[in-house]
């Protein structure tokens, strides 16, 4: 595992701060279920991560290693169920909500594929569940070509860059006492070398030290602003206020709308994203008498440069949203320059050196301290980009692509996909927080109407 991904996993002690997501995938009717199961039987061979486990018997403070399970059965990853009458869409999140609240089977492989049929109108549903430490939400996409195909009857799967796409051999677990002595020191090593490089440049050319220790300060500054956030989250409502207990709620945007609008508003897509939640939870504060002009929001910005579909390659962002009453464009204007400052954030690119220092901690410690640092976020939001052109797994066509993204503390998790021309948006709730989620996914409409307005 890297030294992020193994945060992650540790994390896991702690359920509310679980990284597990969920993504429910409506089927306009019932997939060939056999002939899925064969094509899941070739990806975990393609794609041999799908076999392994984490394998964590070396010392807390050595990172875990990826094992292949001698006992490994497909069908313990797959599984078909059929929903009790009438087969609502509300029961079949209700079920995936529920799944989503137990933890994984830490013995196995960290997925889980589960065929549900028995939908109103002869649909069914494909709920794909997955560890964050197994990869990130693009990785799960791009895994997703493994046994989706851009046709009802394919001649050929989905382009995949196989020979990139996961680590293909069992980590030496063998090793775990030399390890210990390197992951000890490893980790504030590697924090060390930018600081260390930094100082050679200056060695080597003494003009730039202005420069340099202008640097130094400002990656200081950012990592203070980004890393080590003090005062707590400002939502009255939602604040100190947690839980296990989960609610998925879904909707769907139009992408094309949307698109005109960000652009008509001077901006992107994801502007325009982050400006319908940060309305939403505004008028949700306002509604139960407790206004409030800011929230903190904590988005996951993509490092992905390659194909890989594995893994996980992404830094975590935590930014002030404005929530207070204004006009669409004004309140879009604000998040602009609020997002575009805080991508420039040069902490972004120290996320796994940063992870090197703290997987040292013993657990209860680091539990505290990701605690304290999730009490500092109201919520949690992604985007994450998904096919412009329809899907079919096993001959059934796929409608709408919701994925439910991981609290990690906050009092929701809001995350879109794009697929065919629709933003499909999967909110994950924590109940003791947002006790009314069918009114904050009325809000999501609502401020989604008003700024599709301006297109």
């Amino acid at each position: 595992m890297t030294e992020a991904e193994s945060l992650l996993w540790r994390l896991d002690a702690d359920p509310r701060l679980r990284s597990s997501f969920v993504t429910i995938s409506f089927l306009e009717a019932p997939p060939d279920f056999d002939r899925f199961r064969r094509r899941m039987a070739a990806a975990v061979i393609a794609a041999p991560r799908l076999q392994q486990r984490p394998a964590s018997g070396a010392p807390w403070m050595v990172r875990p290693v990826w094992q292949r399970d001698p006992a490994f059965d497909l069908d313990f990853h797959l599984r078909r169920l059929h929903l009790p009458a009438p087969g609502s869409d509300h029961q079949l999140l209700e079920w995936a909500a529920g799944q989503h609240s137990e933890p994984m089977d830490t013995t196995r492989a960290l997925w889980q594929y589960t065929v549900v049929e028995g939908l109103e109108r002869n649909r069914a549903a494909l709920v794909t569940r997955m560890h964050h430490a197994l990869t990130d939400g693009l990785g799960g996409v791009r895994l997703s070509a493994l046994f989706m195909d851009a046709s009802p009857s394919p001649t050929e799967a989905l382009p995949l860059d196989t020979e990139h796409l996961v680590v293909t051999d069992d980590e030496d677990e063998t090793a775990a006492p030399v390890r210990a002595l390197g992951e000890v020191l490893g980790g504030p090593l590697r924090f060390g070398r930018r600081v260390a490089g930094a100082a050679v440049s200056t060695a080597l050319a003494p003009q730039r030290v202005p420069a340099a220790a202008g640097d130094a300060t400002e990656m200081g500054r950012s990592l203070l602003r980004q890393l080590v956030i003090t005062d707590r989250a400002r939502s009255p409502l939602w604040r100190g206020r947690r839980s296990t207990a989960r609610r998925f709620v879904v909707t769907s945007i139009d992408l094309e709308r949307l698109r005109s609008a960000a652009h008509a508003l001077g901006g992107t897509i994801n502007d325009a994203y982050v400006c319908i939640l940060a309305g939403a939870a505004g008028t949700y504060h306002r509604e139960r008498g407790a206004p409030v002009d800011e929230l903190r929001m904590s988005m996951p910005v993509s490092t992905r440069t390659d194909r890989y579909a594995g893994g996980n390659a992404f830094a975590p962002t935590r930014v002030l949203v404005p929530t207070g009453v204004a006009t669409p464009p004004d309140r879009f204007a604000e998040i602009v320059r609020r997002l575009a400052t805080t991508k420039a954030e040069r902490s972004l690119g120290l996320l796994d050196p940063l992870a090197g220092l703290l997987h040292v901690l013993p657990p209860p410690v680091l539990t505290a301290l990701a605690r304290s640092q999730a009490d500092t976020v109201d919520f949690a939001a992604s985007n994450v980009r998904g096919a412009p052109f329809d899907l079919y797994v096993a001959g059934a066509r796929v409608e709408r692509n919701h994925p439910m993204g991981p609290t990690a503390g906050t009092a929701f998790n809001a995350t879109v996909m794009s697929y065919n021309g629709r933003l499909d948006l999967g909110l994950n709730v924590d109940l003791a927080a947002v006790d009314d989620p069918e009114a904050l996914l009325r809000h999501v409409d609502e401020a989604a109407a008003e700024l599709v307005a301006f297109a």
